[in-house]
């Protein structure tokens, strides 16, 4: 059986977020046959490198490599030769496989799930839309030429610089299958979830509140300033904290806007009326508050946190959950499309947990928990009694 740990290293190599440390460890994993030979057992069975394998040209992984070679200056020429070919043998055992699987000896490739096309963007205050590569870093700009913050791999760190006098905002967008995060000027770190969007300040100015906008999920560590309250706008509700840290789920589709508190205090109230102590609901740790946006009420409930909050790892947490609700959560994380003709699966509830694992091992699992049969078709996921 394949340890936890070079399963984890096998698909952080076939999403590209492997480093040199991580290809050193499968490197000596498999350099035993008995090991080589379950990897290819795992491969069959796990067949989600065939999108990321399918084309035998490794143009993709000799990139990768001269990029962490690159990295690493303090290495001599010898050893940088030797890392060369270490890569280069287990890119051979890979190209293998993925050879393999095109030629149709393991699985039809036409039936695996390409990777995800849609990239991350920033649109600036002037409605330029920029693409983010999360794979590089890079500077951003305002309109005046101005340096407003930097980018580094998944993550945008904003300056706070007291020369912006203007409020003006940028909105980032993150697409299904990614997740990223933001640092504002004050300091406030937000996680965005798959499918959301927030628009925010390039700078908060003093004087009036710091108020950003979503649609989707976000976790907010917000810096505490008495002075500046921070609001955030969930499309029908406002959420407005002082420094906390807490998750808000907000999607368009959903029937609920849910904010679940960690620590701090949150007060809640209709985007529509102004604050008021005495009008807003005042939320507690631990916590949820489910906004309903039929009947326009909140209900609040002891909540288990850790089901709210395993997105920003990867991870995913069903404490009785519809189905229906869980094939959202998974189209969302995974960018993928489902279509459901077990209708009697539709309204049951189910409880389960997956720790940073490809769709084909989920669909495995669910599949063998609420007896259902299915197929992969590109990006399409189909279910059948």
């Amino acid at each position: 059986m394949i340890p936890q740990e070079i399963e984890n290293l096998i698909v952080k190599y076939i999403n590209k977020s492997a480093n040199a440390k991580d290809l050193d460890k499968l490197i000596e994993w498999i350099k035993t046959d008995n090991n080589k030979a379950q990897f290819k057992e795992f491969a069959k069975d796990h067949y989600a490198i065939t999108f990321s394998m399918q084309d035998p040209d490794a143009k993709h992984l000799k990139e990768f490599l001269f990029k962490e070679i690159r990295k690493d200056k303090s290495r001599t020429y010898k050893k940088k030769l030797r890392s060369i070919f270490k890569y280069a043998a287990v890119a051979i055992i890979f190209l293998s496989i993925g050879y393999f699987y095109q030629k149709g000896i393991l699985v039809d490739s036409s039936n695996s799930i390409p990777d995800p096309e849609n990239k991350i963007t920033l649109q600036l205050e002037d409605g330029t839309l920029k693409t983010i590569d999360e794979n590089e870093s890079a500077q951003i700009f305002s309109t005046n030429g101005s340096m407003v913050g930097i980018q580094k791999g998944k993550q945008l760190a904003y300056v706070n610089d007291s020369k912006i006098e203007k409020l003006t905002y940028n909105t980032l967008t993150v697409p299904y299958g990614r997740r990223f995060n933001v640092i504002l000027s004050d300091g406030t770190h937000i996680y965005l979830n798959a499918g959301s969007s927030l628009k925010y300040p390039v700078r908060f100015i003093k004087g009036s509140n710091r108020q950003v906008f979503l649609n989707g999920e976000a976790y907010f560590n917000v810096t505490k300033d008495s002075k500046q309250p921070f609001i955030v706008n969930s499309n029908e509700l406002n959420i407005r904290v002082l420094g906390t840290q807490f998750n808000v789920s907000s999607y368009p589709e959903d029937g609920n806007i849910n904010t679940v508190l960690v620590e701090g205090s949150v007060s809640l109230y209709n985007k529509n009326e102004t604050y008021s102590p005495s009008t807003s609901s005042l939320l507690e740790p631990r916590y949820m508050a489910a906004w309903n946006k039929n009947n326009k009420q909140l209900h609040i409930t002891k909540t288990d946190i850790a089901q709210h909050i395993a997105w920003i790892e990867g991870r995913l947490i069903l404490n009785e959950v519809r189905f229906n609700d869980i094939l959202k959560k998974l189209e969302r994380q995974y960018d993928v499309t489902f279509v459901n003709n077990h209708k009697a699966l539709e309204d049951r509830y189910f409880t389960a947990r997956f720790d940073i694992e490809d769709i084909f091992q989920v669909m495995k699992s669910l599949s063998e928990a609420a007896s259902f049969t299915y197929k992969i078709e590109e990006k399409e996921i189909i279910i059948n009694p």
